[in-house]
């Protein structure tokens, strides 16, 4: 994400990378939002998640299609590279050698699909995993190219204070029941952060206790390089489903039995915003979309599997809400959903109640050192100059000091999980999600027809291909952004 070309990696299948963008899309915002759901309105939420999620799959397809164009250009460069090389290595210049040399720039001048033809492979395959910053280089200005970049930074800014938020959340629910006698958050329970934790120690302090802890365990590892392994992938997907598993699961169970005590309403006007956000961050891949769909082995049907990766989530993001909110009250539900099951009327065994309240602990915290040092690499990226390099202080500290301390001043202020997910999602999310995919296709579409002449057909072109999806997109992301900015507007007014 940084902006380059990177090396593609080992292939896998189709089926492998359809698992792989599954359980990149499923990932925090899930478990915000069944909460979203209850505030919404089953209907209204509903609705607008199916939206949401043909939205993103729309974008989705433009960025592989930007993909695609991207990987041709760099291929023809080569090409054109690898011709001047051999024509200077010639030693000699007679009579035909000039003639042949005439024939050559005179093709050069042609549609490229024309020499294509001759059995040349076909230059839209994607091979090379091109980033989006490397994308938004090759097809944006310079002004472009920025916003980029400054879109990316406040996305990763939000999506650092909501891990921030969620770990030492979830430790001072589960700590604090436990240091209060109790086995659990209570089904009539309203605790306030000025409620005692243990002893004299208020919930906020425990809090900010346990938000200090983490920021001193895992925060040092922004200002080094590290890597996720494949194993450590592997330990937290499995972490993952087993813990979705086990609430949906019990959920039914319980609705099963007739102890379901939620009644959802079929649309709230004042649920809208934080639910916009939610489902938009939910729905988040395109940034990661090159490191994902360029090792898939065979691309032939990649369209297809990408809309029924997008229809499994849907029917996974639809189950997990309904039986959360049937299963427990709109006002009991919590920011962080596994957060409910600590309950212990819902869950009897205290094993399992624990290891679904810190499911969030687990997970979090090991992405968190990955987003970090992203967001550290980006800033590095868009303050490079060519040939020049950072001073050690400013590489090694300045960097990962301003990539470090304001998500954790964020997470220090608020724990509203909800509200940071709806923000970002609504916000930065917007750009990345929308705004950017619909751009870049425009350009790369607009290049290509340039530099290769207007019959040129990109094998893996979107099927959204008329211009008035692009106009489409965009205008939903416009009214995204008004939508939700009126909206907190009117709310503060009110207060």
């Amino acid at each position: 994400m940084a902006g380059e070309i990177t090396e593609t990696g080992e292939l896998y299948s189709p089926y492998v990378g359809l698992v792989y963008m599954f359980n990149l899309i499923v990932g925090t915002g899930a478990l915000t939002m069944p909460k979203a759901f209850a505030t919404a309105g089953w209907l209204v939420s509903l609705v607008l998640l199916v939206f949401l999620g043909f939205m993103s799959f729309v974008t989705t397809t433009f960025v592989v299609e930007a993909m695609a164009a991207a990987n041709a250009q760099l291929r023809w460069k080569r090409m054109e590279t690898h011709q001047e090389e051999e024509d200077d290595d010639s030693s000699t210049a007679s009579d035909s050698d000039v003639l042949i040399q005439d024939s050559y720039e005179r093709a050069e001048k042609r549609p490229i699909l024309s020499v294509q033809r001759h059995g040349s492979p076909n230059l839209f395959e994607i091979t090379d995993r091109v980033e989006m910053g490397q994308m938004a280089s090759m097809f944006f200005n310079k002004v472009g190219v920025n916003l980029f970049y400054f879109c990316i930074i406040i996305y990763l800014y939000g999506d650092l204070a909501i891990y921030a938020a969620a770990v030492p959340f979830s430790l001072m629910q589960v700590t604090c029941a436990v240091g209060n006698d109790s086995c659990g958050v209570e089904a009539e329970a309203k605790y306030n952060d000025t409620d005692l934790c243990w002893g004299p120690l208020r919930r906020v302090d425990a809090y900010r206790i346990y938000l200090a802890v983490f920021t001193l365990l895992l925060g040092p590892f922004t200002f080094f390089d590290v890597q996720k392994t494949k194993y450590l992938q592997i330990l937290t997907s499995l972490m993952r489903w087993i813990a979705f598993a086990i609430m949906i699961v019990l959920a039914l169970v319980r609705i099963g039995r007739g102890r379901g005590e939620g009644h959802p309403p079929l649309a709230s006007v004042s649920g809208l915003r934080n639910l916009l956000g939610v489902g938009v961050y939910s729905f988040m891949c395109q940034h990661s979309l090159p490191s994902l769909v360029t090792p898939v082995s065979s691309k032939r049907h990649l369209t297809r599997l990408v809309f029924l990766d997008y229809v499994l989530i849907l029917a996974f993001y639809g189950l997990l809400s309904f039986t959360a909110i049937f299963c427990f009250r709109g006002d009991s539900l919590l920011d962080m959903y596994t957060l409910n099951f600590a309950r212990c009327d819902v869950v009897g065994l205290a094993a399992v109640r624990f290891f679904l309240g810190l499911f969030p602990v687990f997970t979090i915290s090991t992405n968190f050192p990955i987003i970090a040092v992203t967001l550290r690499n980006n800033w590095k990226t868009l303050f490079h100059r060519e040939g020049g390099t950072y001073p050690w202080v400013v590489d090694r500290v300045v960097f990962p000091t301003i990539t470090l301390l304001p998500p954790v001043l964020v997470a220090f202020c608020t724990h509203d999980l909800e509200s940071l997910v709806g923000i970002t999602g609504a916000y930065a999310g917007t750009g990345i999600q929308y705004a950017i995919p619909a751009f870049l296709v425009y350009l790369c579409r607009k290049d290509t027809r340039l530099a290769f002449g207007g019959g040129a057909v990109n094998k893996h072109g979107s099927p959204f291909g008329h211009t008035f999806w692009v106009g489409f997109v965009l205008l939903w992301a416009f009214s995204c952004f008004s939508f939700v900015t009126a909206n907190i507007i009117l709310s503060e007014t009110k207060l």
